[in-house]
């Protein structure tokens, strides 16, 4: 009987270590396939996607140049030896054709002019007396009162009293332009740029006295290449952009006809929008960077967020059947609000990684999410409040 005990507990303790290998075998192989599982690819990241869509975008062709006067009329002295008394204009004063900017001291004109009046009426009394002998010495031509040499003589004195009676008119006329010059006259409607004039200096003809901007009108002269001018011709609108960031709108008026044979490039005149003196967004120096608008073509689009820039080059992730990446060199070109041009890489049926593209590397597996309306809007809201950048020029 104690025999059968042991031997029975010997046979139990064998099988229940027999199970409990079983059990530890099973269990093992579970968790191994578990921690198999475990360590199986998992997506990089959840990224919503987009397909490059067709968009009207502007071309632009950008220049540099700087804005300068229209014409710029140069108002000097006609007198000579004449002491200014009143100087009436100043830089940046709108003037009117006819209006007197300066006066001039006119008491030794006035003087001469006087004299000159004198001596008129001296020539013309001496030239009405020369007259009645010259008509007497006529009469008694027929009679042999007079020798032919006296009546000649008569009739000489006659000529000669009529010559100085013009030239003293023309004498007096002449001060008369002078007094007239004693007042210093805009020679058109514009902006006094410069002043050189002095009250009390004593100025020679010819002397510069001011600068005028005839009729405020402004230009920019734009450096294009010459690669670029057949692109442009008269009428073309541009947009003007000065250091100070204002802006103002003008059109080709003249391309130059020479290009400069140091940098290959042609001069482009633009007229700017007339504005008031006060007011001008440019003035005449500045240095401004502007656009001519050439029109508009069709061309792909992706969201901005759908390229990545790395090491200086531009990049897309397209989506493989997968749901790998691969990525894209791409060259990007003109911009318009949020959306840029893709010029080549791309085709237009291709499906590319929108958000979350900058965290991507080639190769990475992915998880492709929907953006919910909520996310949409909120994307929507900050793209509202953040300024969109203007067409931005990628020539074509």
């Amino acid at each position: 009987m104690k025999r059968f005990n042991k031997k029975t507990i010997v046979i139990a303790v064998v099988a229940v270590l027999v199970l409990t290998g079983i059990v530890l075998v099973v269990g093992g192989g579970q968790s191994d396939a578990k921690k198999k599982d475990e360590t199986g690819p998992k997506p990089a990241l959840a990224v919503t996607t987009v397909q490059p869509s067709q968009a009207s975008l502007p071309i632009y062709l950008t220049a540099n140049g700087t804005v300068t006067a229209w014409q710029e009329a140069i108002i000097g002295s006609e007198s000579n030896g004449l002491k200014l008394t009143d100087v009436r204009a100043n830089v940046g004063d709108v003037v009117k054709r006819g209006q007197v900017l300066a006066t001039f001291s006119v008491a030794s004109v006035n003087a001469e002019l006087a004299q000159a009046r004198a001596s008129l009426m001296e020539a013309e009394a001496n030239a009405a007396d020369a007259k009645n002998n010259a008509e007497r010495a006529r009469t008694l031509e027929t009679t042999g009162a007079l020798s032919t040499q006296q009546i000649n003589q008569y009739l000489t004195t006659e000529q000669t009293a009529k010559a100085k009676a013009e030239a003293a008119k023309a004498l007096l006329a002449v001060q008369e332009v002078r007094l007239s010059q004693t007042q210093v006259l805009a020679s058109d409607d514009g902006v006094i740029s410069a002043r050189n004039a002095t009250v009390g200096s004593v100025v020679s003809a010819g002397t510069e006295l001011f600068r005028l901007i005839r009729q405020g009108r402004l230009e920019w002269r734009a450096e294009v290449t010459s690669a670029e001018l057949g692109r442009l011709k008269t009428g073309t609108p541009a947009l003007i952009t000065a250091a100070n960031s204002t802006q103002v709108k003008g059109k080709v008026r003249m391309i130059a006809p020479t290009v400069d044979a140091q940098n290959r490039a042609a001069l482009v005149y633009v007229d700017l929008a007339p504005t008031a003196a006060d007011v001008a967004p440019v003035r005449a120096g500045m240095f401004a960077t502007g656009q001519f608008d050439l029109g508009n073509s069709t061309a792909v689009t992706v969201p901005q967020q759908a390229i990545v820039i790395r090491d200086g080059f531009s990049y897309v992730f397209r989506m493989n059947p997968d749901n790998r990446v691969t990525q894209i060199k791409v060259q990007p070109g003109r911009r318009m609000a949020d959306r840029i041009e893709i010029i080549s890489g791309v085709p237009t049926d291709a499906v590319l990684v929108a958000n979350g593209a900058g965290f991507l590397n080639d190769g990475d597996l992915v998880k492709v999410v929907t953006e919910t309306p909520a996310a949409a809007e909120s994307a929507k809201e900050q793209k509202a409040a953040t300024p969109a950048a203007g067409a931005t020029v990628a020539t074509k």
